[in-house]
């Protein structure tokens, strides 16, 4: 069987992305660089090209940090200290996933569902990786029409949080269900870590402020959901979500993440 005639999910990533492959870089930090310096790379770069940073030790690659090891971080130790005095390395998932450019899409959500981060990165020689995240197989989607629709996706428990919510509710939340985004109850308005990360920035890494956890969520902006009424396929899903600098949707009972979207193509 050519790999035409194959499903999606059996491809490989180089006959599924041939033009962009490749083409993004990877966002590096050093290994003894303080959590402060891998925060501020975050606020920048979470859910635009990449959701995580890769670490290395010289220009060894020895783990990956996204939101989720910076709001675990706080919530252990929620001062400027744990910015200041720590180091990347003190941090770091290990759990590095590198990929081969004749990956199967199926096999690379198995790598990503093992470790639950949508993270990858592809050895280019020379000491250079290039990123394979969630924004390339949204791209994935675009590009090879199924008929997977948004019914099909498994339901799953919508988490939510309420008005009085502080930050130490939501990251504890966050924690307990292994989730990224979380709404705000009887809305479409989401927080998420990127927004606690970017909040965290501008009380300059808890430095101008005490008892951060303790802090209502009121303060800040919340991002809202896209609601869809139709029953979409994965393609129209990918592309909606592929132009949302935050990307969310709900439809009916339904709550759809870019990760359920990574989730359905590894099925297609």
């Amino acid at each position: 069987m050519t790999e035409s005639n194959l499903s999606i999910s059996d491809r490989p990533l180089s006959d599924l992305l041939q033009n962009s492959l490749t083409s993004t870089p990877c966002v590096n930090v050093r290994k003894n660089a303080k959590v402060r310096v891998v925060t501020g790379m975050l606020v920048q770069y979470l859910e635009t090209f990449t959701d995580s940073v890769l670490v290395r030790d010289d220009l060894k690659p020895m783990g990956v940090i996204g939101g989720r090891e910076i709001i675990q971080g706080v919530y252990k130790n929620p001062s400027s200290d744990f910015f200041e005095m720590k180091q990347v390395e003190d941090i770091v998932d290990d759990r590095l996933n590198i990929a081969s450019p004749d990956i199967s899409l199926k096999n690379l959500i198995s790598l990503w569902r093992d470790v639950g981060r949508a993270f990858a990165v592809i050895d280019m020689g020379n000491d250079d990786y290039s990123v394979i995240s969630v924004k390339k197989l949204l791209e994935i989607g675009i590009n090879n029409p199924c008929e997977f629709n948004i019914s099909e996706i498994p339901k799953k428990k919508i988490i939510t949080f309420d008005e009085d919510a502080t930050f130490g509710d939501v990251i504890k939340l966050m924690l307990e269900n292994r989730t990224r985004k979380i709404l705000l109850d009887g809305t479409n308005q989401f927080i998420n870590d990127r927004i606690i990360i970017e909040t965290i920035e501008k009380f300059n890494y808890l430095l101008d402020v005490d008892k951060f956890l303790e802090i209502p969520t009121s303060v800040v902006a919340l991002e809202d959901a896209k609601i869809v009424s139709g029953d979409l396929n994965i393609s129209d899903i990918s592309k909606t979500m592929y132009e949302m600098s935050q990307p969310l949707i709900i439809h009916e009972d339904r709550v759809i993440s870019p990760w359920d979207v990574c989730m359905a193509l590894g099925k297609s």
